[in-house]
């Protein structure tokens, strides 16, 4: 069992001490912290129990170093909310214990440091304070123990009490996606680059082919250390030590993290669930400081509502639009803090990741989406519905799920087969769609195509790739063909190398019928020496109101029929008469030592001149019914 237990108090109030006592190990790394006698910078240490395993998180108390202990205070499962007695609650305790909250640590003790420099009076009122401070909170009702870490006294029953908040604390599921927030960075001599963070889900192990987010940087893990020990697999909710290859020491940065490959995608604007402290209100486009796992940047807040505020104590949706890249998954939990001065206003969870900016008039509709997302973040069936509903016509594929969701490839396939088999998704090859964007596909797919029969009845169909483009231009082809495919199904569409209704008929009557047989009668008739095609069109229309753009329709028809075969720009044949000439090329390869055959032997073959022999040898050589062999042709052997 492992849990991580952050610290949590004012500064001087004894933190790095109480866990120096706990685990005899001293967090303060830095010369200048040992100097100043403050933590400066966020410290690690471990207190190992038997079955039990705790990572301390030890954080620093100054208000100046807050940003510090943010990057620590993520993916912690309890805390230790540390008070002096002989100074009681301060204001870094308030902000430290308000983070706690925000970021929704739901496990905790508190300790009264220091006991041994005041009196039983004094004691009392410190309990008496910190009391009044975590009523109403996760912590009402934890232990309240007393210590020293000079004397050592109270520390035994601080373990014991860490011990069973430990066998309280559920278990990590390995369900989401491997993810390890980086708040440290460093270079081994004989290893290389090595990353330090709280593994907040997944499992990391020897080999693992991964990539530094949001910057896309594909790494390989060469080591890992939970513990101080060298172990094959880190699993969620341990402090790990990764020796990473494939990465210089200087492209490493607090705020990075390590994620596995394709699993995440770098983002600008967040849409967001706020929590706002009762100190002040949060206004549109407020510029401020966003806390994300082990990340600090820049934004500005655009609040989803129809005021452009959330008031103090209140809960609602906003945008965040950060200034640099960020890479998150639904349910993060994040602080906003005020740009100057910085003291910590807000908190709240992320929702959708993959967010663009709203436009007043669709606000209630994405308020409305991401209600249910905040419903359903632990449903992985709902939420991945949710967003492939929010992708519409366009679909989306299962990585873009996994980068919204952070739930891992396993537990994404098994809900969309549950969808699918439902009826409420529909797969299209690697694109899932909401049943309801399929219909609406299928339904404009068939008023399209029943547009163009009206607009051009002699036509045998719409081209694939014109009715594609006027569907949806963006529209993948796989979820195109799944539309063709399905309507084929249902028999309500034919599509070939164009499409069109099952119910289309191309039946000529009167004027048309007339010129659709004088053309079948002139390329009858014409044999090895057709016209040229705007001389047929002309004969076929001769005494009658059609235009040539309304004969060539008609003569469409033959194309369509395969009555004739486009042999040139200029020349079409009678279906028959190229049928009839293949078969004599057979009859004169099959005689043939080599099965060539030159220009002057075609001509005499097929009793054409020049003009017609050079076009139908090429037409040929595009049918592979002869390949060209220098000067001569290559009649090929039927197939």
């Amino acid at each position: 069992m492992n849990i991580i237990v952050g610290t949590a108090g004012h500064i001087d109030h004894g933190k790095t001490a109480l866990v120096k006592a706990l685990t005899g190990v001293d967090a303060d790394r830095f010369p200048e912290e040992k100097k100043r006698g403050i933590t400066i910078d966020i410290g690690f240490a471990e207190l190992d129990l038997g079955e039990i395993k705790i990572g301390f998180v030890d954080v620093p108390g100054h208000e100046r170093f807050v940003k510090n202990m943010l990057a620590g205070a993520h993916g912690i499962d309890a805390v230790a909310l540390v008070v002096a007695a002989d100074e009681g609650v301060m204001p870094q305790t308030r902000e430290h214990f308000d983070i706690c909250r925000l970021l929704s640590v739901r496990n905790g003790v508190v300790v009264l440091t220091k006991t041994d420099l005041v009196d039983g009076e004094l004691l009392e009122i410190a309990e008496m304070d910190v009391s009044e401070l975590i009523a109403g909170s996760f912590l009402e009702g934890a232990p309240i123990i007393s210590v020293s870490a000079k004397t050592g006294h109270g520390i035994d029953e601080l373990k014991k009490e860490l011990q069973r908040i430990a066998l309280e604390i559920p278990a990590r599921k390995n369900e989401k996606i491997t993810r390890l927030p980086i708040d440290r960075s460093f270079s081994m001599k004989g290893f290389g680059a090595v990353v330090t963070g709280t593994l907040i889900s997944g499992e990391i192990s020897e080999g693992d082919e991964l990539e530094i987010m949001p910057d896309r940087i594909p790494v390989r893990t060469r080591g890992v250390q939970t513990h101080g020990k060298s172990v094959k697999t880190a699993s969620a909710g341990q402090r790990t030590a990764i020796n990473l290859g494939g990465i210089e020491t200087g492209e490493i940065a607090r705020g990075m993290i390590l994620a596995e490959r394709s699993s995440m995608r770098p983002t600008h604007i967040v849409d967001v669930e706020l929590d706002v402290l009762d100190l002040q209100p949060i206004k549109n486009r407020r510029r401020v400081r966003i806390h994300l796992g082990t990340v600090e940047a820049l934004g500005r807040i655009h609040v989803l509502n129809e005021t452009g505020v959330i008031a103090k104590g209140q809960s609602d949706f906003a945008q965040l639009r950060l200034e640099i890249p960020v890479a998150a998954v639904l349910g993060d939990r994040l602080i906003i803090r005020s740009y100057s001065p910085q003291i910590t206003i807000a908190g709240g969870r992320v929702l959708d990741s993959t967010a663009v900016k709203h436009r007043k008039r669709s606000i209630e509709k994405v308020r409305s989406f991401l209600t249910e997302l905040s419903t359903f973040e632990n449903d992985p069936g709902r939420s991945l519905e949710l967003f492939i509903e929010k992708a519409r016509r366009a679909g989306t594929e299962l990585s873009d799920l996994k980068a919204q969701t952070g739930w891992k490839t396993s537990i994404l396939q098994k809900a969309v087969n549950d969808r699918a088999a439902a009826g409420s998704i529909v797969e299209a090859d690697r694109y899932f769609l909401s049943s309801e964007a399929f219909q609406l596909l299928e339904q404009r797919t068939l008023e399209l195509i029943a547009d163009f029969h009206d607009r051009e009845p002699l036509a045998k169909g719409i081209s694939r790739e014109t009715l594609r483009e006027k569907l949806h231009p963006n529209l993948p082809a796989e979820i195109f063909k799944a539309v063709l495919a399905g309507l084929e199904k249902k028999d309500e569409i034919r599509a070939k190398d164009v499409v069109m209704l099952s119910s289309h008929d191309t039946e000529l009557t009167g004027e048309d019928s007339a010129i659709f047989d004088r053309l079948k009668k002139i390329y009858a008739t014409a044999g090895f020496e057709p016209p040229k095609l705007d001389e047929a069109l002309a004969d076929a229309g001769t005494g009658t109101k059609r235009n040539a753009a309304h004969i060539r329709k008609i003569f469409q028809l033959l194309l369509d029929q395969n009555e004739v075969a486009k042999i040139s720009e200029e020349f079409y044949f009678k279906r028959e008469k190229i049928d009839e000439l293949v078969a004599k090329l057979q009859d004169f390869a099959q005689n043939s030592a080599d099965r060539l055959i030159d220009v002057a032997e075609f001509k005499e073959i097929a009793g054409v001149s020049r003009k017609y022999a050079i076009p139908l040898l090429e037409y040929f050589d595009r049918e592979a019914i002869t390949r060209r062999a220098g000067d001569k042709r290559l009649i090929m052997a039927k197939k």
